[in-house]
């Protein structure tokens, strides 16, 4: 009697087991796919971050040239060259967002 329980235990016991290393590897596979989906997220952050500095500086230009146009009376150039100035503007924006300019502050610690 005392045998066939302590047999039983060890059949529980080994299929408990077995279970729970199921369980770990299910475990790991979603621990594995919710690192990626956070990579992915960032990903996606950073692009929305980038194109919309980059049409704000558009927007700004444009919206600035008209107005210049509007008050001064230059016609159209005022738009022109302040879109365009806003286009360059947004470009910069963009490179020093993504770290491929410097920023202008960066690098002059060693004129103190």
């Amino acid at each position: 009697m005392a045998d066939d329980r302590e047999e039983s235990l060890e059949k529980r016991r080994a299929r408990l087991e077995a279970e729970l290393a199921t369980k770990r590897v299910e475990a790991g596979a979603d621990d594995a796919s919710e690192a990626r989906a956070e990579v992915s997220r960032k990903g996606y952050a950073q692009a929305m971050k980038l194109s919309s500095e980059f049409i704000a500086a558009i927007v700004v230009g444009a919206v600035l040239g008209y107005l210049l146009d509007r008050f001064v009376g230059t016609g159209p150039w005022g738009l022109i060259v302040l879109l365009l100035l806003g286009f360059c503007a947004g470009v910069l924006n963009v490179l020093r967002s993504a770290g491929v300019v410097a920023h202008p502050l960066e690098g002059n610690d060693d004129k103190k």
